[in-house]
């Protein structure tokens, strides 16, 4: 699921905005949720840096002394993969919002037709080239492979597991491995475990233990036990 965070300093235009991306969301069967709004540049930043977060709507003209522009450089100099949206009425701010790896740019007032057409293509562009995210179903269900702590086969379907939820897609490892990056590692028939999510390795009971607020846990089979363990300890995120 995409995460979206909006800042504007217009309640009733955050407000508006929030209600017509989940209007988009739900018309396109687009996995995406609006997890947090702002009027303030400072909460903003710092929900930012402390969560999970996808998609940025930022306007420009903040009234305050911290503008959209500054946010977003501020943000970028710690994400430079987080997609960044920018919400104007002053369109003399174009050009210097592409500086920042800028997406888009939605002059006010903003129409549902013109947010959805972006929408639409930031979508198509995470399904069609990103490394970063993993398209599950032709029902435009995303995950971030980095959020995902293991996946588990069974029987026809493989699940993933996140902090915050599980997905399910009828699917193999053999082709879902050709979409993972180097830190998934089998570690059992019927398990692949993400490295960079480990928090503990409990080889006496050849049990795996992950970060986060998820209690699942998956394990280690005898055939790829050694494997494993050589990949663990030599791999470099």
């Amino acid at each position: 699921m995409l995460n979206f965070v909006l800042c504007d300093d217009n309640k009733s235009v955050l407000s508006k905005l929030s209600s017509m991306l989940d209007s988009i969301f739900i018309d396109n069967h687009f996995d995406g949720c609006v997890s947090y709004t702002a009027t303030n540049a400072d909460d903003f930043f710092n929900y930012v840096n402390n969560n999970h977060v996808d998609v940025l709507l930022l306007d420009i003209n903040l009234k305050e002394n911290m503008s959209g522009l500054h946010l977003a450089k501020k943000i970028r100099e710690n994400d430079k993969n987080v997609y960044i949206i920018f919400t104007t009425a002053h369109l003399e701010y174009m050009l210097l919002a592409y500086q920042f790896k800028t997406f888009d740019f939605i002059p006010k007032p903003i129409t549902k037709q013109r947010l959805e057409s972006t929408v639409t293509r930031l979508f198509d562009d995470i399904q069609s080239g990103s490394k970063k995210f993993l398209k599950l179903s032709t029902k435009n269900t995303i995950i971030d492979k980095d959020d995902i702590k293991f996946i588990k086969r069974d029987g026809m379907k493989l699940i993933f597991f996140t902090d915050n939820r599980t997905y399910e897609a009828y699917s193999s490892f053999n082709k879902i491995t050709k979409q993972l990056s180097n830190n998934f590692v089998r570690c059992h028939k019927s398990y692949i475990a993400n490295i960079n999510q480990i928090s503990d390795v409990q080889a006496n009971t050849n049990t795996i233990l992950f970060k986060g607020s998820t209690k699942e846990k998956c394990y280690i089979g005898p055939k790829y036990k050694n494997y494993f363990m050589e990949v663990l300890n030599h791999y470099e995120s």
